[in-house]
């Protein structure tokens, strides 16, 4: 999976580096590597491979990543390709 990307520059994901403790668990339950421990501490290495799923934010412990989870063009696209619908972000085409 770690050819895989999604949209480019459209990721809400934002790590706060100063709160991270190094413990890993981003790293370990991103699904596409979107996050590695470089010098102790977490890096966002492949941004726009982030699907926003959220598991980084839900199991950091001390609320260091951030990301809303289903939210902007990526999110449409899955849901127009799931219903067989129009992608629509409501961004009215700046994407």
């Amino acid at each position: 999976m770690s050819g895989l990307r999604y949209l480019d520059n459209v990721v809400t994901l934002q790590l706060d580096a100063a709160k991270c403790t190094g413990c890993g668990m981003c790293a370990t339950v991103c699904p596409h590597a979107v996050l590695a421990l470089e010098d102790r501490r977490a890096r966002i290495v492949r941004r726009d491979a982030c699907i926003e799923c959220g598991a980084c934010a839900r199991n950091c412990p001390v609320a260091a990543l951030s990301v809303k989870a289903g939210v902007g063009c990526a999110s449409a696209i899955i849901h127009g390709w799931l219903t067989g619908s129009e992608p629509s972000c409501d961004c009215q085409g700046s994407c």
